[in-house]
């Protein structure tokens, strides 16, 4: 089974922007996250469209945060890529007709809905200045100084 990763691989490339200061171009954060461009650009949308990032053309082009980490939290992110669930578990419509199968759909709903409430809370806790704090401690020792880099990323431009 498949994860969505999304919410993870958009924090990482904030958090890496705001650390840098600069425009990521759609080719730098594809690079870093080892996809295409073209599925940057979409995920990026839904944060352009929310308005914690800008998109800019042309040579000197790319994203640009235009909120401060401080601003966003992980809830922020997750509800701009429009998650359907955070689950891969729900409810069967197989014996719509059956009294068992409603009382037991109704149960794992209402699960459902108290665990995505609690994830959601939680989530809506860390801010992604929390994370880059975090990494900078932790990176300071190993990168002896020099600005920290993905593997797989250029300098983001």
């Amino acid at each position: 089974m498949s994860r969505d990763s999304r919410l993870a691989r958009m924090a990482h490339v904030l958090v890496h922007m705001a650390f840098h200061d600069g425009v990521a171009t759609s080719e730098t954060i594809a690079r870093m996250l080892n996809t295409n461009p073209v599925v940057v650009r979409r995920t990026m949308a839904g944060l352009r469209d929310r308005g914690y990032v800008t998109s800019e053309k042309g040579p000197r082009g790319g994203w640009r945060l235009t909120r401060r980490l401080e601003e966003l939290t992980l809830l922020d992110v997750h509800q701009a890529l429009e998650t359907a669930s955070v689950f891969t578990i729900g409810p069967s419509d197989d014996h719509a007709a059956c009294p068992v199968e409603h009382l037991a759909n109704q149960a794992i709903t209402g699960a459902m809905d108290q665990a995505s409430a609690a994830l959601e809370a939680a989530l809506g806790q860390v801010r992604l200045s929390d994370i880059l704090a975090e990494g900078q401690a932790l990176r300071a020792g190993m990168d002896h100084g020099r600005p920290h880099q993905c593997p797989n990323a250029v300098a983001v431009q």
